[in-house]
């Protein structure tokens, strides 16, 4: 018998994934009263919650830099470590950047759990790297009673080519390219009532890199982008939205979500993370009065390894869809479009 078949990794933690984050609300708080970095060679920055910060170092070439890391969601530690590794690199495809280094994050129970655990943990890290294109050359660790990891990634972006979450204009569609649900299929698994094949569906949607929407995004020329992970599709659209001084509609018909999620949520199987999203977001978005709390909660759902959420210009919208169709992203869904309300305010319908 292996240690992925006899631990249950997800029992070591209180809870998993980008779901763990602080709350959008608590952390603004806070992040309101640092200092503002200043620096003409600093393109992006803290100033609009964007995913990674970039830095420019010549004319053509600028450095994209993230850091992300998490306690388990599933319980398969090779598992854990594809999937943390694929959403720290993420932040860099939504930059539309080039991954290039990665240092390991890690924290680990040791004495509690065998090491040959924390192998399996960073060798599906460094497997994942590897498809990715990006050498992990060291990292960090400390003994910790939970299991945590993730990486540091940093990558490269011509000045010129920057995504941004703050570009998007009145009129622009918005795609996403994975579905949502995998912070509901999370919490399932951590109460042992995860169906097999979708915990089999949610991983595989988990391990998949962003690579290939961010080439279709940014051979495209969208607008706006930005990845969906713990503040979820309507956290991180309210970021895109707020930044760009527009507002959106999104029709909750047309958004994608796993098959099985909405059962697991009519049994009340919903994150911490995914409610306090959804509290957050009454501050900024308005919800049909058809639409009922549980359809509300996938769409706040605290994702890890989540899509990308694209914003294109509508003469460009199908040359979009054809890209990300031809180079084989998870799903294509248009989901709703920006219009000119400078709120940043979020309208869903049915």
């Amino acid at each position: 018998m292996t240690n992925r078949e006899r631990i249950r990794l997800t029992s070591f933690s209180h809870g998993g994934g980008c779901g763990c984050k602080i709350g959008p609300k608590d952390l603004g708080e806070i992040l309101r009263k640092l200092p503002v970095p200043n620096d003409p060679d600093l393109l992006v920055g803290t100033g609009t919650s964007d995913d990674a910060a970039v830095y420019r170092l010549t004319p053509e070439i600028a450095l994209v830099q993230t850091v992300d890391y998490f306690t388990p969601l599933v319980d398969d530690p090779y598992q854990f470590g594809q999937i943390a590794a694929t959403n720290a690199i993420s932040d860099v495809y939504a930059m539309g950047g080039h991954p290039r280094l990665a240092l390991n994050i890690v924290a680990f129970p040791t004495g509690v759990l065998p090491m040959s655990v924390l192998g399996d943990i960073l060798q599906g890290g460094a497997d994942k790297a590897a498809e990715a294109g990006i050498r992990i050359v060291g990292g960090h660790s400390i003994d910790d009673r939970e299991p945590k990891y993730g990486l540091a990634v940093t990558g490269i972006v011509h000045p010129e080519g920057i995504l941004r979450n703050c570009t998007a204009h009145p009129g622009d569609r918005l795609f996403l390219t994975k579905p949502l649900g995998v912070g509901i299929v999370s919490t399932a698994i951590k109460r042992d009532c995860a169906p097999a094949d979708l915990i089999e569906r949610a991983v595989q949607l988990m391990t998949t890199l962003n690579k290939n929407a961010a080439t279709a995004a940014t051979s495209t020329g969208v607008s706006s982008c930005t990845d969906v992970t713990g503040f979820g599709l309507l956290g991180h659209l309210h970021e895109m939205t707020a930044g760009s001084g527009v507002g959106a509609r999104i029709a909750a018909h047309q958004v994608p979500v796993l098959e099985g999620v909405r059962e697991l949520v009519a049994a009340g199987i919903v994150p911490g993370g995914t409610k306090r999203n959804l509290t957050f977001s009454r501050d900024f978005v308005t919800f049909d009065a058809a639409m009922d709390e549980p359809q509300q909660l996938i769409l706040a759902d605290a994702q890890t390894s989540g899509g990308l959420l694209l914003a294109v210009a509508p003469q460009r919208a199908a040359a979009l869809r054809a890209a990300l169709t031809a180079i084989g992203v998870p799903v294509v869904a248009e989901i709703g479009e920006m219009v000119d309300d400078a709120s940043g305010r979020i309208h869903v319908v049915p």
